[in-house]
């Protein structure tokens, strides 16, 4: 199966402006990301899909870059597009603000494509922080390990339980909490990105909603991963701390 990593990169951002080329240890925070993704196993390619040339004449430096339609509502819709214009059977849509992105994470959710449409990863949440922070999205499997619900919401709720601190909930039941990496199978994502808006995504601005509503199976990898994302000019100094401990 050939897997195409794409990873949607921005200028425009109301909390970061330019982020994409923002200086981290000396390299731009998309550089970053593309050699994280290019360890991946299981990417034929990585190609970066921008609507800004400053970021696709700097991008072209570590892999293709393809410019796109600056009106996409997402950035699922911005690699739906590059999509059209690539010879492949599924893809990854990876973030492009998270210059620490395991390549092992990205190949447990392609390989999770043999066998379902769609597929995402989550691990579980850690930190009582998490549990009732509303921008950290949590999701429920069922036994097959495919999505039931997301929600920014923690779910599900612990009926005997719901009297006692978030640790004592916690301890008592595996909360999952969503990364926002997804695969998808060719075909699977041009159908998705043709679906209206569903009110559940609108409800609670989750666009993984629209594929649970329209019936697109996800499957959920649970991964030991955390993530660390640039969304502020500020997680600059984070990640820089963390790449100089990984390398002593």
């Amino acid at each position: 199966m050939r897997v195409v990593g794409v990873i949607p990169a921005r200028y425009g951002s109301t909390r970061f402006e330019g982020k994409p080329l923002a200086l981290i240890a000396g390299k731009p925070l998309i550089h970053h990301v593309v050699e994280r993704c290019l360890q991946a196993k299981s990417l034929s390619e990585v190609v970066v899909a921008t609507d800004d040339t400053r970021i696709w004449e700097v991008a072209q430096a570590v892999c293709r870059a393809e410019m796109t339609a600056p009106g996409h509502p997402s950035g699922t819709d911005r690699v739906a597009e590059v999509v059209t214009r690539c010879e492949c059977d599924a893809v990854m849509n990876i973030q492009g603000d998270e210059p620490l992105i395991e390549p092992a994470v990205i190949d447990a959710v392609a390989g999770a494509l043999r066998e379902s449409e769609m597929a995402t990863a989550a691990t579980l949440i850690q930190k009582a922080e998490d549990y009732t922070n509303p921008n950290v999205t949590k999701v429920v499997v069922n036994t097959a390990g495919r999505a039931l619900y997301f929600s920014r919401r923690t779910i599900p709720y612990l009926r005997d339980a719901a009297t006692r601190s978030a640790l004592e909930q916690m301890a008592a039941f595996p909360f999952l909490k969503h990364l926002g990496i997804y695969g998808f199978r060719r075909e699977a994502l041009l159908r998705f990105v043709r679906f209206p808006v569903s009110p559940l995504e609108r409800a609670e601005k989750l666009e993984q909603l629209r594929a649970v509503e329209n019936g697109i199976s996800i499957a959920v990898v649970r991964v030991d991963y955390e993530g660390v994302g640039v969304d502020v000019p500020s997680d600059v100094v984070r990640v820089e701390r963390i790449l100089k401990r990984s390398k002593r």
